[in-house]
């Protein structure tokens, strides 16, 4: 079984065990667990970084560049939501 296999299966495995993950939050735990995965999506660009910064073909290189900007987008449109969550909260 070559790498490129398990990745997928680890892929499919973690999208499975996400989506339930995910499915069974509570409405009043939304908040924290989005600036958890604007954590996450943070770190997701510091490793896309790496392998751009180590990329030794025009492949490796652009899907870099597409993880980057799509986890970017990520986490400012999260803490974009965040943000409007918190401001339902603010006394005015």
């Amino acid at each position: 079984m070559g790498p490129l296999l398990i990745g997928v299966y680890v892929f499919v495995l973690a999208m499975l065990i996400g989506f339930e993950v995910i499915t069974k939050v509570p409405p009043t735990l939304h908040t924290p667990l989005m600036s958890g995965a604007n954590a996450i999506s943070g770190i997701s660009i510091l490793g896309a970084l790496a392998v751009a910064s180590k990329a030794d073909s025009t492949l490796v290189t652009w899907l870099a560049v597409v993880a980057i900007v799509m986890a970017t987008i990520n986490v400012v449109g999260g803490f974009m939501v965040t943000d409007r969550m918190l401001q339902m909260f603010r006394r005015k």
